[in-house]
């Protein structure tokens, strides 16, 4: 089940944060109540179920650790990922580092991207809209190009 959506919350003085029950029910992983928090892009943070983390470390295990790039990406991300638990009251507890690290305040959006959720500080995720939301048209365009480096996604179900 893709994750999708865009949910307003608030984070508390001891850094908890409930997930949605839509994300929650798009993260079910049988009955486990442990998802994976990790760096993203753009300053935000990316959680996982377990099974989308492990999907993703598979993926991370196929490319080459010759390069130190990789090999950089890969401490960071890795020495920065945690699991964290879902309490009673459908919340994760955000370490002190990530939340420092993505310049979480009280008011953070937290949003669908197909596998993952992204926890964004509510004024960076205003402005990354403010930047970008204008060029929809154009990174589809991109996303989807089959020609290009960034895109492969091929629509018709066919090999690309």
């Amino acid at each position: 089940m893709a994750l999708t959506g865009t949910f307003e919350r608030t984070m508390d003085d001891k850094l908890r944060l409930a997930i949605p029950r839509q994300m929650r029910e798009g993260f079910r992983d049988g009955e486990s109540e442990e998802l994976y928090l990790a760096p993203g892009n753009e300053g935000c943070l990316s959680l996982y179920s377990l099974q989308g983390f492990e999907a993703f470390a598979a993926k991370m295990a196929s490319v080459s650790t010759g390069r130190v790039q990789v090999r950089n990406f890969l401490r960071l991300y890795y020495s920065q990922a945690e699991r964290v638990q879902v309490d009673k009251q459908s919340r994760i507890r955000i370490p002190e580092r990530l939340a420092k690290m993505a310049d979480l305040q009280h008011d953070v959006v937290l949003i669908g991207v197909h596998d993952h959720v992204e926890i964004w500080d509510k004024g960076r995720w205003e402005s990354f809209l403010a930047q970008n939301a204008s060029q929809f048209d154009a990174l589809t365009t991109e996303a989807l190009d089959l020609t290009s480096p960034f895109g492969g996604t091929n629509l018709s179900g066919g090999a690309g």
